[in-house]
């Protein structure tokens, strides 16, 4: 079935997921950036921009199980919300101990925010 979507649609949509997949691969490695809303992004973009990058996506070892809970059950894996709340928690410290005072409260609110929207799905 050919898709109807315009080329240059799709080539942003293209854009758009590898985007949103490399910041969650170094949200891997980087405090405040999370991990798992942007590869959930990226599945988001490539359902509208690629079946092909799509079917890689959700049959990639580590991305796609995290993918088809979500989809399946709006749910993420309890590992994951824990590593997400500690690594949220570790990078608040940091930014609160970096920042000028003035904006050190607005990275612990934004995960504050991100931490109970978590909370209240469920998990795997």
């Amino acid at each position: 079935m050919p898709n109807s979507t315009p080329l240059a649609l799709r080539v942003l949509w293209l854009l758009a997921g590898l985007a949103a997949l490399v910041l969650g691969i170094v949200g891997i490695f980087v405090p405040l950036l999370p991990t798992t809303p942007f590869v959930l992004l990226a599945a988001f973009c490539f359902a509208r921009a690629s079946k092909r990058c799509e079917a890689w996506l959700l049959s990639h070892k580590t991305f796609g199980p995290m993918v088809r809970n979500w989809r399946a059950r709006r749910a993420i894996p309890l590992r994951a919300k824990q590593l997400a709340w500690v690594m949220m928690t570790f990078g608040c410290a940091v930014a609160a101990w970096r920042l000028p005072r003035a904006w050190s409260w607005l990275p612990a609110a934004i995960c504050l925010c991100v931490a109970v929207w978590m909370y209240r799905l469920p998990s795997k």
